[in-house]
């Protein structure tokens, strides 16, 4: 049976555990608007993660590919610590290190945002992945000094916060991701290989290139799909995330989530991912 993993800081980053921990009823108070005295602040000089959801819905409302959004707007850190590839959007190069999609009256990209700017003054975070146990997220609330939204009457709980910042509506997207991130294969501090790092880089983030792997190659050819399926995975963009995630379970962790076809089966796979 899989228990699951109460709010703890137990294993998260160090500036994550001295932040206040939020249950999901409790309640804090925040607004932002342009009367407060540091608007926009908070939109430079800061390191803001992006999921895969962040770059797809991001590159569409520029009109950019992927691969080419990816390239002009995201930076990859790399640390020993990282299992996974980490991607950042890449502020201005200017004094300010302003976010480059800030406009005068504030975010110029609020319907497509990423998913850090709807989660402030909010922080979530995994546990490690343990045995047996499917992690919890845990919420932290961020009290930064230069921001005055704090002090506005305005009252949430972390409930009603993630509705209205659309988080909740994402859930069903971020979900495979998140499995794959926190996934039991990692315990111990299990490390992927390059190539299988770049495969979760590219199914994941640069899903234009993704779809050509899927179409362009003999993907099709070593592996059973439905066929309706296939027609999703022509033209729609949120079938192809979804499953991005159900390759990559087959690709990383040889999860049974693919069926191979006969003939490949018999070819014999060079990869285990069919590529």
């Amino acid at each position: 049976m899989t228990q699951k993993n109460k709010g703890t800081t137990d294993g998260l980053p160090y500036a994550m555990r001295d932040k206040r921990i939020l249950q999901k009823d409790q309640k804090f108070r925040f607004a932002c608007h342009a009367g407060l005295p540091c608007f926009n602040t908070c939109c430079g000089d800061v390191n803001i993660l992006l999921t895969p959801l962040d770059v797809l819905r991001l590159s569409r409302s520029r009109g950019l590919a992927t691969g080419e959004f990816l390239s002009r707007h995201t930076l990859s850190p790399f640390t020993k610590e990282l299992h996974l590839p980490v991607l950042l959007l890449k502020m201005n190069d200017d004094e300010d290190k302003r976010c480059p999609f800030l406009a005068e009256q504030g975010c110029g990209v609020y319907g497509d945002r990423p998913w850090s700017c709807r989660m402030y003054p909010l922080g979530m975070g995994l546990p490690p992945a343990r045995a047996g146990v499917e992690p919890e997220p845990v919420y932290f609330l961020f009290a930064d000094d230069f921001c005055a939204g704090r002090d506005e009457s305005t009252e949430w709980t972390v409930q009603t916060w993630l509705a209205d910042q659309g988080i909740t509506a994402r859930e069903n997207l971020e979900e495979g991701y998140r499995e794959i991130v926190s996934h039991p294969w990692f315990i111990g501090g299990r490390q992927l290989e390059p190539r299988r790092i770049e495969l979760f880089h590219m199914a994941f983030y640069n899903l234009d290139k993704f779809r050509e792997f899927i179409f362009d190659s003999t993907f099709l050819d070593r592996f059973e799909l439905e066929d309706d399926l296939v027609e999703q995975l022509r033209d729609g963009d949120e079938a192809l995330l979804k499953f991005a995630s159900r390759w990559l379970r087959f690709a990383l962790f040889a999860e049974p989530t693919m069926k191979v076809r006969e003939s490949a089966s018999e070819a014999g796979l060079s990869e285990q991912d069919g590529s």
